[in-house]
């Protein structure tokens, strides 16, 4: 006994007989996504309520063409598991079989671990203890290429050199004089309108120079240098890890320390000092304004009564703040740019990672600063 029972709305792709008492599912044409087109979701839900029939045969031998589409539709009407009565063509069964051996992901509660605060701090100790060590031996090898540099003066980077410090140091002028300026101002006025209280006027001039000096200056210099400079530092070496330019480098017997390293370093250790000097001082200039508007004090006594109530000591306090800042700056910066690796979204984090982490080791320092050095220039 045979019979054939043929699908009305979908006998292009299969038809249904029954031999010998039993049934057969034979499919035919192309299963692919370009001739399947909107019949897909009809196909896909006539398949997967015949694949309820258990004793169903299926004879996909007569499939002209299938593609990855066709066969994930028979997979998901199978429930990702093969009939028990299944024939295939030999340039079939690599299709499915990569299918079988695809990981089936699992949804499920994960068990929170109760060691989750140790394994963190772990995570981070061995990434402080990683990064230091780069550090370390960064530093290392910086002063090698000094002593070599010293021994044969005519390969000095002094145009990368003086390219680099005028990146970080002459391009930052506007920028520093600006914020300079207006906290000058900020602080003059708020620390005059408190001193008008009890009558100690003249004091301005005295937490004026001592906290911009000794201070601010150095502080908001080294944070809008470690914004500025820094990010673009660790961005620049990021992308000459991302084009390659540092593997060129390699290839070519150019050392990356001495011509790209070497030169931030130095020139953002002599424009940072610089900086410094120039953001105090304008700092100092909007201070004195706003003492005059809001004090009266003339910008003649200002100036003259500055050195007698600030020690000169401040100042060098503030500028060799500005020395050790900026070489860790550039550090740091070189640091996290040499670690990013190929690819875009590395990019970001590294450079994300290097200015927060410049502009923390700038407080710390300055910080161990103020520890170090509380009795100087106080008196």
């Amino acid at each position: 006994m045979h019979s054939e029972l043929v699908h009305k709305s979908l006998n292009t792709w299969y038809q249904l007989t029954i031999a010998d008492g039993f049934t057969q599912i034979v499919l035919t044409g192309n299963y692919t996504l370009t001739a399947l087109g909107h019949y897909l979701e009809s196909l896909t839900a006539e398949l997967t309520q015949q694949a309820e029939n258990q004793d169903l045969r299926w004879d996909l031998t007569r499939i002209q063409q299938l593609d990855t589409a066709g066969t994930a539709i028979l997979w998901r009407a199978w429930k990702g598991q093969r009939p028990t009565h299944l024939q295939l063509r030999p340039e079939h069964e690599k299709m499915f079989a990569r299918l079988e051996h695809t990981p089936v992901l699992r949804a499920g509660t994960r068990r929170r671990d109760l060691a989750w605060p140790i394994t963190t701090l772990g995570r981070l100790a061995l990434l402080l203890w990683s990064n230091a060590l780069g550090l370390v031996m960064l530093i290392g090898q910086l002063l090698l290429d000094v002593l070599y540099l010293i021994r044969h003066p005519v390969l000095i980077p002094w145009r990368e050199i003086s390219a680099n410090l005028y990146r970080t140091g002459a391009q930052a002028l506007g920028i520093t004089a600006l914020v300079g300026f207006l906290i000058g101002i900020v602080l003059s006025y708020l620390s005059s309108k408190q001193l008008q209280i009890f009558g100690a006027d003249i004091f301005i001039i005295n937490i004026l120079g001592i906290s911009i000096i000794r201070e601010l200056g150095p502080m908001l210099a080294a944070i809008l240098v470690a914004g500025r400079s820094g990010s673009s530092m660790t961005a620049q070496l990021g992308v000459m890890r991302v084009t390659q330019e540092l593997d060129a480098l390699t290839v070519m017997g150019i050392s990356h320390s001495q011509r790209l390293i070497l030169p931030k370093v130095l020139g953002l250790g002599i424009a940072m000092p610089l900086l410094v000097l120039w953001t105090s001082a304008i700092a100092l200039i909007g201070g004195m304004v706003a003492a005059e508007l809001q004090l009266g004090l003339s910008y003649h006594h200002f100036l003259r009564a500055l050195p007698d109530v600030v020690p000169i000591a401040n100042l060098w306090l503030g500028l060799g703040k500005g020395i050790v800042c900026g070489m860790v700056i550039a550090l740091i910066a070189c640091h996290f740019g040499l670690r990013i690796k190929p690819n875009t979204e590395s990019l970001g984090e590294g450079t994300t990672t290097s200015v927060v982490t410049a502009i923390t080791m700038v407080i710390i320092i300055d910080a161990i600063f103020a520890v170090m050095f509380s009795d100087v220039g106080i008196t």
